[in-house]
């Protein structure tokens, strides 16, 4: 029987791949477009932010990151950035979310001045902020950040070195994001030398638009310890379920693999929720999590994701924690941390409902 998403919604989640620009209120961008007098495409709150789901679902990546213009436009002050980071939290929290890895580009929030480290202070402040507001509500939440570079620029490793900057203050993990074919992995490969001589956590969205090459070199060149998305590693697995070389490597390393349905159905990586290759990569015993990507561009939250998924296989409370718990162990805090929210949180939770 199919879950409710109400269901859902109370039930504890946990999210590994969730970008800040791509989860804005459609209200806070028309308030914030207003005063920097930025052009928005729709002016009313609910036809923006359906203009943002129709132009996404495209089935094109590249066309599917023009939208992005937006949402960056007006996260470019302290003040801007502050609010979409305490907005993000509460969300998160409202949406049943206990933990959350949220990635930006703070590369992309210099155009009225501000230097990378005052982007990544106002950010925090404001996930301080939201996370509070949050708990005093009773709905608690443990937000990491990671910090981005686009792999179309040549900033990755200044980026990398701001994340271990404030790797104690709120920053847990580095990715690189953008348009995958003609910008391989390996063009930053000193940024990712880098984070591992100082023992630091990195994820590469990798196998998403671009097949195995992308998710190689993101493993064996670079390193990576998940992959954003790798949706296409069943480009190494045949139709009665056999591993190629790759595929074996990835699961048996336990390499955790940060799936979003909606959003790899919008930009042509999956035909559909019921086609998503999810639900072989779960029977396979991939480390396989669930994710938003972009809540606003996918119109989606981790409770309707955990829905769609239910909706279209079937899957329950047991198949519910599995990914939760998958998420937990695949995060980027401290063992005894990620061991205190899945025992005292996650699992007492869905004891209640399994």
């Amino acid at each position: 029987m199919t879950l409710s998403l109400d269901e859902i919604t109370r039930a504890p989640k946990a999210l590994l791949h969730d970008h800040l620009d791509g989860g804005l209120r459609p209200a806070t961008i028309v308030e914030l477009a207003q005063e920097i007098g930025h052009s928005l495409p729709a002016s009313d709150p609910a036809a923006l932010g359906a203009w943002f789901v129709e132009a996404a679902d495209s089935g094109s990546l590249e066309r599917y990151l023009e939208t992005f213009a937006h949402t960056v436009a007006v996260m470019q002050t302290e003040a801007s950035l502050r609010r979409v980071a305490s907005e993000c939290a509460q969300d998160l929290a409202a949406d049943g979310v206990v933990y959350a890895e949220v990635r930006y580009a703070p590369e992309q929030h210099l155009t009225q001045g501000l230097t990378l480290s005052q982007v990544v202070e106002a950010v925090q402040a404001g996930f301080d902020e939201g996370s509070a507001i949050a708990r005093d509500k009773g709905t608690p939440i443990r937000i990491g950040t990671l910090l981005t570079a686009m792999r179309h620029a040549a900033r990755s490793m200044e980026i990398a070195e701001l994340s271990i900057a404030y790797r104690d203050e709120g920053v847990v993990g580095f990715d690189i994001a953008g348009a995958e074919a003609g910008y391989p992995p390996t063009r930053h490969l000193d940024a990712f030398e880098y984070l591992q001589r100082e023992n630091f956590h990195f994820t590469i969205h990798a196998g998403e638009a671009f097949g195995l090459p992308s998710i190689w070199e993101a493993i064996q060149w670079c390193g990576a310890d998940r992959l954003g998305h790798g949706v296409r590693i069943v480009d190494d697995i045949s139709s009665e379920g056999k591993l190629g070389r790759l595929a074996a490597y990835v699961r048996d390393k336990r390499i955790p693999l940060e799936l979003c349905p909606s959003s790899n159905v919008q930009t042509g990586a999956a035909a559909s929720i019921a086609a998503h290759p999810i639900k072989m990569l779960r029977d396979l015993r991939f480390r396989v999590t669930v994710n938003t990507d972009n809540r606003l561009m996918s119109g989606t939250s981790m409770s309707r994701e955990m829905f769609l998924l239910s909706e279209a296989f079937g899957w329950g409370w047991a198949e519910l924690q599995w990914f939760t718990i998958n998420a937990m162990k695949s995060a980027f805090i401290p063992f005894d941390e990620r061991l205190a929210i899945i025992n005292e949180v996650i699992k007492p939770a869905y004891a209640k409902l399994i």
